[in-house]
């Protein structure tokens, strides 16, 4: 190719190879690296600790608390200013009085709220011919004020003889205008400039008044309103806090903000009492399943809050203590105070403590069969005692005892009761079953007596009976029949069962102290035949209602929610032998506390008013018996006597000896002396006079009247 011939296209040569680049980075420097890391640490612990501290927090809670209130306060003076442009405010009020059932209210509301619309229609159609009317009345208005300032000029100008004073007034008035605009152009910058900042002071105002900031945005001591005094507000706050949606929109949607719902609050003891009526759609049952909620917020402990169904429709009865009164004892027993106090069993009423009000809990034992439980050690034997303790007050009152748990509690009734029990054994169990069956036998011995006779009270108390219907003993191959149990063979749970269905008539009566209640240890049959039953803390609701039944617990009773070991002594009771304000179910009474010394002090004073009483303790030697003189005894004065009523006495009368005994011994021991039992109408019963004529002629053979 010529030399000067430039080529179309050129040949492509082949490129250099690129050498291949290697990226080194820099040799870290250790010492520069740990320095940055321990300073980055230490800047993230700084930053930490500064956006955590109290002060930082504070401030913050400070900015949002002001600045919530501003929003707080738009958002009520936006509200306001609705209400006063629209019908919200009578709709609001239709539906909260419709809400509470308050039809007659509602048809005010209805009638105001149709005559506020007529009246708001009436003044729209007066705006479409607003504008003519405002054009004629300026026109008119103009007119006179001018043809009054010159007719005014006119009289000036005749009076002062000077025609220029005829355009005085109006003049006057045109300056008077301009200074207007003169102070309006020099106010209005700062009114400008001030203007919101006063709208914002006003708003920021009106929401600390109302105080719409959260509760986590207010200061520490606010926040701590733990025992602050009830107020309605407090308690409507609570009640639309408590999570339930149809109650929380009433409250709502009530013109009032709740206060309806309301009743007085009353001082009630250490507390305030108010019954709330709920609106409709809301049932008392949701109320009373959020206590421990309702409690917290009224800023209370939930054993300071009480929830009872008056006799009121649709009302909860709210009892609030005082904050921290509960854990205060109350004062001593009148029993312990007044040395002169007498018990009547008939017409008397016990001093027992005082119920959550303050007034005094006096409690009528006439003819009622009585049954208190609660967990262990939580007074219940105490509780039980001063009862005793009222009773022994009262001569005519015979007492029989069985304290199954022998821990010496009873033993100041030495010497009070006629019959005195005490231990844990089966044996004790046995013997505190043959004291129930002799009541049995007195039972039916008065029941059969002539019409109006007149019978002293006799009382049996088993304290810890869950032991006697828990014992496995039985009465051996002459008795299989166990002691324990609670089928138709049990023997305590029959005689039990037997005083309860009519020893009321005859005032023969049962008191029961059982512990942590099952359907084992406390059978249903049992339990419902005591009229009076009280109940301690306990553990579960299954438990309350085995105490105190259905009915209370459906009321309001709420022995489960007592704090075991902090309401000791604390008894909620079901018995129409109580004052119990009217609708209600139960009454919780704080029990007055009598220790040993003091309830032996009190036994001593019993002793002394009836004089001294032979106890029969559970357990006397068998040595120097006389069976015929104790069967003597035992038939008293009745003139005859099953032989079975005879057997139980006996083994009353001295367990050690004749609790084993049979009808094959009974009859033993009668053949011998030659007064055998004979049958009357079927049954084989024992002659007081074969008895008697018995004993008179061994003591006539006796080698001591042989030698007189």
């Amino acid at each position: 190719m010529p030399e000067n011939v430039v080529p179309l296209f050129k040949t492509p040569t082949e490129p250099a190879p690129a050498e291949p680049l290697t990226l080194v980075p820099p040799a870290p420097d250790p010492t520069l690296t740990a320095k940055s890391i321990r300073l980055f640490k230490r800047t993230a612990r700084a930053m930490a600790g500064a956006v955590t501290h109290d002060r930082t927090r504070t401030a913050a809670r400070m900015f949002a608390r002001h600045g919530l209130y501003i929003l707080g306060g738009a958002r009520i003076a936006g509200r306001r200013a609705w209400d006063g442009r629209t019908a919200s405010r009578y709709q609001r009020m239709l539906r909260a009085a419709e809400a509470a059932g308050q039809w007659e209210e509602a048809k005010v509301w209805e009638d105001r709220l149709h005559r506020f619309r007529s009246d708001r229609h009436r003044r729209r159609m007066d705006l479409i011919t607003a504008p003519q009317d405002l054009a004629r009345s300026a026109v008119t208005g103009t007119a006179l004020t001018l043809g009054g300032l010159l007719a005014l000029g006119l009289v000036l100008a005749i009076a002062n003889e000077d025609p220029s004073d005829i355009l005085g007034p109006l003049a006057a008035a045109v300056e008077l205008v301009r200074w207007v605009t003169v102070i309006a152009t020099v106010v209005w910058g700062p009114l400008v400039t001030v203007g919101p900042w006063a709208a914002l002071a006003a708003l920021w105002a009106l929401g600390k008044q109302r105080q719409t900031a959260p509760a986590w945005v207010l200061p520490a001591q606010a926040r701590d309103d733990a025992g602050a005094p009830i107020t309605p507000s407090i308690v409507v706050t609570a009640l639309r806090d408590l999570g339930v949606p149809a109650l929380r929109n009433a409250i709502k949607d009530m013109g009032d903000a709740g206060a309806a719902m309301l009743g007085p609050i009353r001082i009630a003891g250490c507390g305030v009492e108010v019954d709330v009526t709920l609106p409709s759609g809301v049932s008392t049952a949701e109320v009373q399943g959020r206590r421990r909620k309702l409690a917290e917020n009224l800023a209370r402990h939930e054993h300071e809050v009480f929830i009872t169904i008056p006799q009121a429709a649709r009302t909860v009865r709210l009892w609030i203590a005082d904050s921290g009164a509960l854990d205060q004892p109350i004062g001593p027993s009148p029993l312990v105070i007044d040395q002169t106090l007498k018990a009547d069993y008939r017409k008397g009423k016990a001093p027992w403590g005082q119920d959550l009000r303050g007034d005094a809990a006096l409690i009528s034992l006439y003819q009622r069969h009585l049954l208190i439980t609660g967990l262990s050690n939580q007074g219940k034997t105490a509780a039980l005692r001063a009862l005793a303790l009222w009773l022994a007050l009262d001569p005519t009152v015979e007492l029989r005892i069985a304290d199954l748990k022998g821990a010496g509690d009873w033993a100041m009734f030495d010497g009070l009761a006629t019959t005195l029990i005490q231990g844990p054994t089966d044996d004790h169990v046995i013997d505190a079953t043959l004291m129930a069956e002799e009541m049995v036998a007195e039972m039916e011995r008065r029941l059969q007596a002539p019409p109006g006779t007149v019978f002293e009270p006799l009382i049996g108390i088993v304290d810890e009976a869950q032991v006697a219907f828990m014992c496995p003993a039985t009465g051996g191959k002459e008795d299989p029949r166990p002691y324990g149990g609670s089928k138709a063979t049990s023997r305590y749970f029959m005689a039990a069962r037997k005083i309860h269905n009519q020893g009321r008539a005859v005032d023969v009566l049962l008191f029961e102290g059982t512990q942590d209640p099952t359907d084992q240890n406390l059978p249903k049959l049992v339990r419902e035949g005591a009229h009076t039953r009280g109940s301690l803390a306990l553990g579960t609701e299954s438990q309350a209602r085995m105490a105190l039944g259905d009915k209370a617990v459906d009321g309001g009773a709420a022995p489960h929610l007592l704090r075991q070991g902090l309401d000791k002594g604390t008894v909620v009771v079901a018995s129409d032998g109580i004052s119990i304000p009217a609708g209600q179910a139960s009454i919780t009474v704080r029990t007055h506390y009598i220790d040993t010394e003091q309830g032996t002090a009190i036994a001593d004073r019993a002793k002394a008013l009836r004089g001294a009483v032979a106890t029969r303790a559970a357990e006397q030697s068998g040595e120097g018996l006389d069976p015929l003189a104790d069967i003597a005894a035992v038939l008293g004065d009745s003139p005859r006597m099953r032989t079975q009523e005879v057997l139980a006495g006996l083994a009353n009368r001295n367990p050690g000896a004749y609790r084993e005994w049979t009808f094959a011994d009974l009859k033993d021991v009668l053949d011998a002396a030659g007064a055998s039992p004979r049958k009357s109408d079927g049954r084989m019963v024992v002659d007081r006079a074969k008895v008697l004529r018995a004993l008179a002629q061994r003591d006539a053979d006796s080698p001591e009247a042989a030698s007189e």
